[in-house]
């Protein structure tokens, strides 16, 4: 039976456990998690947090990471900006990024209660901000961020809540468990 890790990805950490061809140390999964023969299915980029999905079968693993099978990814972003609903149904209806076409299930919700960022992010008193709720169904390198730049919202924080059935609940940066 495949072991499945469900890992609260802090900020600043890289998504793999080694960093052997930095000239600067930056932390890594091996400080978080010292469980053998488990590998992270995909990524989340350092400066974003939240549900990283560690597992031992290959198999598993390509079927959680490969944009084909498109396993819905909801993410909760705080973004730059009021963002009303005519930028919303932009990023509904499809943006064009510089890989192509990519659209997202998106609603504005209430400021999320989540632990605080470490370190915070930077806050502007003249310019407001918002959250989103995004749920995309495949994962391009810096997919969500590239969306709300394109709607004019650029994301000051975004946290992954949830890939497929799997969520982050309950589970606070840097710990883990077995799903």
């Amino acid at each position: 039976m495949a072991r499945v890790i469900l890992f609260n990805k802090p900020y600043d950490v890289l998504s793999q456990f080694t960093d052997v061809n930095s000239p600067t140390p930056r932390a890594t999964l091996s400080q978080f998690v010292d469980v053998p023969g488990v590998y992270p299915a995909g990524r989340l980029d350092r400066d974003s947090e939240g549900l990283l999905l560690l597992t031992d079968d290959g198999r598993l693993q390509a079927r959680i990471a490969d944009p084909k099978f498109k396993l819905p990814k909801t993410y909760l972003v705080q973004v730059e900006g009021d963002a009303d609903p005519a930028a919303l149904d932009r990023l509904r209806q499809g943006v064009v990024l510089k890989d192509g076409p990519a659209r997202a299930e998106v609603e504005r919700i209430d400021t999320p209660e989540l632990w605080p960022r470490v370190p915070p992010i930077r806050v502007r008193a003249s310019i407001p901000d918002c959250w989103l709720k995004i749920t995309i169904r495949e994962g391009r390198n810096r997919q969500v961020r590239r969306m709300t730049a394109a709607i004019d919202h650029p994301t000051l924080r975004l946290v992954r809540w949830s890939i497929g059935d799997w969520t982050l609940a309950d589970l606070a940066p840097g710990a883990w468990r077995d799903a």
